[in-house]
């Protein structure tokens, strides 16, 4: 996947998006953040609390119509309910997610890592099953009769083996809306499977990571005409769950010091069978392609003094075993540095 290719995804909406996109691309190690105040790294989290936010408030009207007395008020439809969009914030024990209506995925699906956290070994994965998620409205959510023959897994954000600290914690890793379809054979059961352990590996070098995997509808350029649309498959009967045709993730590898580095990683596959041969630095991109084509923003309050590239700390390689392998030892063999702290040359 070329830069000129992200730039392009990263800004469809308009031609000044994919020029800023590009911009990033030529300029990112120049770009400048507005100075913030450092924040901690701690290693521990606390589950945040599921409050509904109430309706927003209109912004007054600019100098000089706020003198003026309208005749209508369009915000009375609030007395109605708000229509939206509502983004469903769901903390569990392992994951923290926020919701998608439209398309019945998750915009994102964050969780955080550490040593301890992955060498615990108190649940089982049999004992788990995949369920709806209650909390989504009905008419909204994720059914399990929709992956039914569709020839889809029903594929983890966060992954079920980052929660067997707890059994309660992995079965929550099972709810519908920590899930997305994904091709299975060659991409879920086997590249995918593989950027998720070298997410736990590199609990062997930081004491805590965060990650952030979410899915993306990306364009793609029609041959007969040359102009770029978005197109995915929905599955279900009657059609409910929208297939993504990417999946990103970002990943925090901090050094648990208050106010310490921050190695950042961001990476965006395709919803495809890929080879486990293709280098992993062939899917990293720039965090702010992911912002761009996702709408989200991830690093806005860390400093860019704090900030470090991973892949210049650590190798960003995979490796690769079979299931069975995997599940003997999920924490797996670190990933190698050199010896003046720089990545070995990748295969």
């Amino acid at each position: 996947m070329s830069k000129t290719t992200l730039a392009i995804i990263a800004g469809v909406s308009a031609a000044a998006g994919s020029a800023a996109t590009a911009a990033i691309f030529a300029n990112r190690s120049q770009r400048k953040d507005a100075p913030t105040k450092d924040v901690p790294t701690p290693t521990t989290s606390s589950a945040p609390t599921s409050t509904s936010p109430p309706p927003p408030i209109p912004a007054p009207l600019p100098h000089p119509f706020r003198d003026l007395v309208a005749p209508v008020n369009p915000t009375g439809v609030f007395q109605y309910g708000f229509p939206g969009p509502i983004n469903d914030l769901r903390p569990t024990l392992s994951t923290t997610s926020s919701f998608d209506r439209r398309t019945r995925n998750p915009y994102w699906v964050a969780e955080h890592i550490t040593p301890e956290s992955l060498n615990a070994n108190n649940a089982d994965r049999q004992h788990s099953t995949f369920v709806e998620d209650e909390s989504i409205p009905e008419k909204f959510r994720a059914k399990l009769h929709d992956y039914f023959r569709s020839g889809y897994d029903r594929g983890h954000q966060v992954p079920a083996a980052d929660a067997k600290w707890s059994q309660d914690a992995l079965d929550q890793t099972f709810l519908l809306s920590n899930m997305c379809p994904q091709v299975g054979n060659g991409f879920n059961r086997d590249y995918w499977a593989h950027l998720e352990d070298f997410c736990r590996r590199l609990t062997n070098h930081y004491p805590s990571v965060r990650i952030v995997t979410g899915p993306l509808y990306l364009p793609r350029r029609d041959p007969q005409d040359g102009k770029w649309r978005v197109s995915y498959e929905v599955i279900g009967s009657p059609p409910n769950v929208a297939v993504p045709t990417h999946f990103y993730k970002v990943i925090f590898a901090e050094d648990g010091k208050t106010g310490g580095d921050v190695s950042l990683g961001a990476f965006v596959l395709p919803n495809a069978r890929i080879d486990n041969e293709k280098p992993l630095q062939s899917f990293e991109v720039p965090i702010e392609a992911i912002e761009r084509a996702s709408g989200l923003e991830f690093a806005s309050k860390l400093p860019v003094q704090r900030r470090k590239k991973l892949c210049e700390q650590i190798t960003c390689s995979l490796l690769v075993r079979d299931y069975a392998e995997r599940q003997k030892n999920l924490m797996g063999q670190a990933p190698p540095r050199t010896g003046n702290g720089l990545p070995s040359p990748t295969r």
